[in-house]
């Protein structure tokens, strides 16, 4: 028997000693001997419990609780954003989002360095291919396939040593574009903007490491390469095509698999303020477990600066095409055509264009997944809460920086 003294739940089965409406039956001496209560016919009506005032009855069995109380928050609380992002584990579409919303954001501060280091790397790349590249040598017909190739090969080799200085050129300036942005980016998520000349007094102390890591990730590349490809180049023939078709393929995956590794020490070397080394073992630690995740985000971000580079970049070539001279009649004839200065100058405006956009746009999405591995690994939400300023996360620290 069931002694405890109240009401069922909704659509619970009545209990011993119940009739269904939550109320005990009295005990008969009857009942007591065992044998059947004699009840009478004419029994009163059913109490009807009336709850005191300013409070709800308890629904009757089989029907539903109602709507909420007023003012009811059911589920998670959404997170914190006093920036361009939640204060939580993000998805990919929050990165690029953020990315872009930081652009947008603080347009003047971001497009004021993003713009001049485009146009600093335009005007290099133009110099370097008006008399540093020389000029394609029409292939000759008759040639034989292995002369052709070889011929091929010999005119990128010394297009590439023509844009050697001008690579180098572009490479410097990137990297104080990356240093600047990802001060811009830090300040964006906690909601704060910053000037140029904040962004510049931020991030001088820590270009020459930037730059000594940049170069340090350039050569273990070029190294890897290098190893997957020189057996092949010194056997030579058909069994060295063999060999450099195959350890190129594993070079390149040893390639990609060490610069998502170490993709996200620039920023830990830039907020934290650690050393070269230092930030790379601190990549490899925030990256292990999510490298696929991270890989995924970087490669969809390429793909969509790419195609949006050659948005802006055809309709420039085609009138650069077009102004310059026989551009036209010489790609018809099939002769190498011979580019003037109207074509370099028409081709660099579409990539001062592109490059003020898409570099603030790729340097967003490193910050903004090295923000993201920091709140899944370390709960960096909460420090970014108190850096914030929000009510009920505790004093605001004195640094204002993602990774102090």
């Amino acid at each position: 028997m069931n002694d405890t003294p109240g009401w069922t739940s909704p659509g619970s089965a009545p209990s011993d000693g119940q009739d269904g409406s939550g109320i005990p039956r009295p005990a008969t001496p009857a009942d007591a001997n065992g044998s059947t209560p004699q009840w009478s016919k004419d029994q009163p009506p059913a109490g009807q419990w009336t709850p005191p005032a300013g409070q709800t009855p308890p629904p009757a069995p089989g029907q539903n609780w109602g709507a909420p109380p007023p003012n009811a928050h059911w589920g998670k609380p959404p997170a914190a954003k006093p920036g361009v992002i939640p204060l939580r584990p993000l998805g990919m579409g929050e990165i690029l989002d953020g990315s872009v919303k930081t652009l947008r954001t603080y347009w003047r501060t971001v497009l004021s360095f993003s713009v001049t280091v485009a146009v600093i790397s335009q005007i290099a790349s133009i110099l370097a291919e008006r008399y540093l590249v020389p000029k394609t040598p029409a292939i000759s017909p008759d040639a034989t396939p292995a002369e052709q190739l070889e011929q091929s090969v010999q005119s990128a080799q010394d297009s590439m040593i023509g844009l050697g200085p001008a690579l180098l050129v572009t490479l410097m300036a990137s990297v104080v574009c990356a240093a600047l942005l990802t001060v811009v980016i830090s300040r964006a998520v906690l909601g704060r903007p910053v000037s140029l000349g904040e962004a510049w007094r931020e991030a001088r102390p820590r270009l020459l490491q930037l730059i000594g890591l940049t170069l340090l990730m350039a050569a273990m590349s070029a190294g890897i390469m290098l190893a997957g490809l020189l057996p092949g180049l010194l056997i030579g023939g058909a069994p060295g095509v063999a060999l450099i078709l195959l350890l190129g393929l594993g070079a390149t995956a040893a390639a990609i698999w060490l610069v998502i590794r170490f993709s996200l020490a620039s920023p830990a070397l830039m907020l934290e303020r650690q050393g070269v080394m230092t930030s790379l073992k601190r990549s490899a630690k925030l990256v292990q477990g999510s490298w696929w995740r991270i890989f995924g985000i970087t490669i969809l971000t390429q793909l969509l600066i790419f195609v949006f580079a050659m948005i802006i970049a055809i309709p420039f070539a085609i009138i650069a095409i077009a102004v310059d001279g026989d551009g036209f009649s010489g790609l018809l004839t099939g002769s190498a055509p011979s580019f003037g200065w109207p074509f370099l100058i028409i081709t660099g405006i579409g990539g001062v264009l592109t490059s003020a956009v898409t570099y603030p746009i790729s340097a967003g999405v490193t910050v903004l997944l090295y923000v993201d591995q920091r709140i899944r690994r370390e709960a960096l939400d909460l420090e970014l809460a108190r850096a914030a300023g929000l009510p009920g996360y505790g004093p605001t620290p004195g640094d204002e920086t993602v990774g102090g």
